[in-house]
């Protein structure tokens, strides 16, 4: 197996829901950091030998393989080939970790993983509408193993699991918003972000011929431990996740150069990181969302490495509970997790999160000379997906 590293990593701002991205094609979307990512790069995208991408909602505007559609859309080489992949939330990150595997095989010398979402025009559950009568997607047959629960209610049973208070989630989501307000106010996203031009619309939805540039995320709020108190319950009327400690509803986009080791000396490009391991593992569908805990534990056990190793760790906040009951398995030292804040403060773009945590990852290994990452996600369905950097 060869080396595999990542030579750019790049992202847009996530934009709340009918925020600044809210006018944007998905394409048009995803195009933008692709093709930041080979110009930044300065890597020829004709040596791109796959490209990967994550969207959950294939559907509408992110339907007919919409990671080879924004390709084509940025202006890249037609010669290309792309696939775009469906891992729930840990969509892009999936696609990260088989663009990997595709280098480190030898099947190519260079990839691109990429992943968005338009949650605000494509609403999260939209490939399940059922007016077409197209069927469900969970037979009856399924009930017959497993319970079928929501994710609002998986991560209420995660809470009664592992102990975890309203209190609990009310405190890690102002943390959530106090870091990312101090990413932001220190500048520590410049080096990752990639503006984006919005087209502005009119009252029947159509372009006027003018743009907007988002540069921030938009997600973050200010708030108080009172004014988080105050907030109903999501999931259930004695529930312990509320709007602010869950993640937000959100457009966004990333993508990542990946090649081997030699390429990458032989196309005189600077890698950024090294990718240790990856996988992607299957947990309880019914509390659903522990992969982050499973997965780690996988990583640790093939790599020989520990929690000690580990000096960044990007999380997904997919709700609160998720990170407090893997902090409660395995023991991190909470200031290295999400050190710039997390979905709560900034959103979740489903399909586009993997890639945006992994692009956090490398670029907060280089900020602060440090020198592993993990990145790790649950998701819908019972998965979870996870990869270990090393900074170059």
């Amino acid at each position: 197996m060869r080396d595999v590293v990542i030579v750019e990593a790049v992202r847009t701002p996530i934009g709340r829901r009918g925020g600044g991205l809210s006018t944007m094609h998905a394409a048009d979307l995803l195009a933008v950091p692709l093709k930041e990512l080979m110009a930044r790069s300065g890597v020829d995208p004709a040596e791109v030998g796959q490209v990967i991408g994550g969207c959950v909602s294939q559907v509408g505007m992110q339907a007919f393989n919409v990671a080879r559609t924004a390709w084509l859309t940025a202006g890249l080489p037609i010669s290309a080939p792309a696939t775009t992949v469906d891992s729930q939330c840990g969509s892009s990150q999936q696609a990260m970790n088989l663009a990997t595997a595709l280098v480190s095989s030898g099947v190519v010398d260079v990839a691109v993983a990429c992943g968005v979402e338009v949650m605000s025009r494509v609403p999260m559950g939209s490939s399940l509408a059922r007016g077409l009568d197209l069927g469900k997607a969970v037979p009856k047959s399924y009930f017959s193993r497993y319970e079928f629960t929501s994710q609002f209610e998986a991560a209420e049973r995660i809470a009664d699991k592992w102990g975890i208070t309203r209190d609990d989630t009310d405190a890690f989501g102002l943390e959530s918003q106090r870091r990312a307000a101090q990413a932001w106010a220190e500048d520590r996203f410049g080096t990752q972000i990639v503006p984006v031009d919005a087209p502005d619309l009119d009252e029947e939805g159509k372009p006027t011929g003018t743009t907007h540039q988002v540069t921030r995320d938009e997600g973050l709020r200010e708030t108080t431990l009172e004014g988080l108190a105050s907030l109903k319950a999501v999931a259930r009327e004695d529930g312990v996740h509320t709007a602010g400690s869950s993640s937000q509803i959100s457009d966004g986009a990333s993508a990542v150069l990946i090649m081997t080791a030699e390429k990458a000396a032989a196309l005189g490009a600077t890698p950024k990181a090294r990718i240790v391991d990856t996988c992607l593992v299957g947990v309880d569908p019914v509390l659903m969302l522990t992969g982050p805990i499973d997965a780690s534990h996988h990583l640790f056990e093939r790599t020989g490495l520990s929690m000690a190793d580990i000096d960044v760790v990007e999380i997904n906040e997919a709700f609160a509970s998720v990170v407090l009951s893997w902090e409660r398995e395995l023991h991190p030292d909470m200031a290295t997790v999400n050190p710039n804040g997390g979905a709560i403060a900034m959103g979740h773009p489903l399909g586009g999160t993997g890639c945006i945590l992994t692009t956090k990852a490398v670029h907060e290994l280089h900020r602060t000379g440090k020198d592993r990452a993990l990145v790790t996600m649950c998701c819908g369905g019972g998965l979870g997906t996870g990869t270990i950097l090393e900074r170059i």
